[in-house]
């Protein structure tokens, strides 16, 4: 027999319902149909249930594409579809995507012209992700993602932004329009709140042009001197017009920094090294200022850590005020330099 769609929605929440109890996301899984149960009996309209499906739909697919590369550093690539393939600013960000490819990384681009079309042809289609956006004029994607599974086509502009925000390690923005400038300053709000990374934020500019220069002028000259930025929320971002400079500060940060994350109230940055004794103190007098009491401390994997692939990991714990998070980019950049002569990361690209 087959089965409507209403019908067989409803035998797959039936078949959900009896393996719930033993999913091992199962309290998420209640919290997520709760929400929706609510929804179902309160009086919202029909394009709200049209909106609801949709961003669903396209977390779904981001979801499913990104998973089997979940441990594979990612950097998204932002700039100007206008950007001609005979600019010298085309091929830098070709340049660009090729070095980070060989280092293990791979691209996230917009999948469209300009910048974003270089940034697939240098990293190469094995290593990019393209995350489309469906718009009411037609934009197919460039010839180095199309057809190609890593190709998501969204229909949000915000769920396309979730995606290049949550799957990237870092982020590398060249030239661009509104887009661009779109995409920039909600990078930086973004890890200046917390709310993303820590990661590198590195701008990179044409040589001999200052497209990016005056940006840092004017955040200088009006934000900062008008306190309207913290004196630290300049040290988020890099801007270089050399492609070694630009890839050198993003592998550089995953040096000897790994991954961090909360654990109830403790922050836990893991290392890819352990650090001496003397190297904490320094930190520990150093960044003082992050912390809410105590100290910071070298620990194993905490209790709720066990298990997980980074459980092997060396840790440094402490109590973060959740307040600077321009500090804590300070705090890792520092911890990269203590490391210096300790042994590189023999796969800086895997997190």
């Amino acid at each position: 027999m087959v089965l409507s769609p209403s019908e067989r929605g409803i035998k797959d929440l039936e078949d959900l319902g009896r393996q719930l109890a033993s999913h091992p996301h199962s309290k998420y899984i209640e919290r997520a149909l709760g929400v929706l149960l609510q929804l179902g009996g309160a009086d919202i309209d029909r394009l709200d249930w049209k909106i609801l499906a949709a961003t669903l739909q396209d977390l779904e697919q981001g979801f499913e594409v990104f998973y089997p590369y979940r441990h594979i550093r990612k950097v998204a690539i932002f700039g100007s579809a206008r950007t001609p393939a005979d600019r010298q600013i085309y091929q830098l960000a070709t340049d660009f995507a090729a070095c980070m490819a060989q280092q293990g990384f791979m691209a996230i681009t917009g999948a469209g012209d300009g910048i974003m079309a270089a940034g697939n042809q240098g990293a190469g289609r094995d290593r990019s992700f393209g995350l489309n956006i469906r718009l009411p004029f037609e934009q197919g994607a460039n010839e180095y993602i199309s057809d190609d599974p890593k190709l998501i086509s969204f229909k949000y502009f915000f769920t396309r932004k979730l995606f290049f925000l949550r799957e990237s390690d870092a982020i590398a923005l060249f030239p661009g329009g509104f887009g661009t400038l779109d995409e920039a300053f909600e990078s930086l709000t973004l890890c200046q709140t917390g709310k993303y990374g820590p990661a590198p934020i590195v701008f990179i500019d044409e040589p001999g042009s200052d497209y990016w220069q005056s940006l840092d002028r004017h955040i200088r000259d009006h934000l900062l001197v008008g306190n309207l930025i913290s004196p630290d929320d300049t040290s988020i971002y890099t801007i270089t017009d050399n492609i070694e400079v630009a890839c050198r500060t993003i592998s550089d940060f995953y040096r000897v920094y790994h991954s961090s994350r909360f654990v109830d109230k403790f922050f836990v940055m893991r290392l890819n090294s352990k650090l001496t004794e003397v190297q904490v103190e320094e930190l520990n007098t150093e960044f003082s200022d992050l912390l809410v009491q105590g100290r910071i401390c070298q620990s194993q994997a905490l209790a709720p850590e066990i298990g997980d692939e980074t459980e092997h990991l060396p840790r440094l714990v402490f109590e973060f005020n959740q307040k600077n998070a321009a500090r804590l980019c300070q705090m890792i950049i520092r911890i990269n330099q203590l490391g210096a002569t300790l042994p590189d990361s023999d796969h800086p690209e895997r997190k």
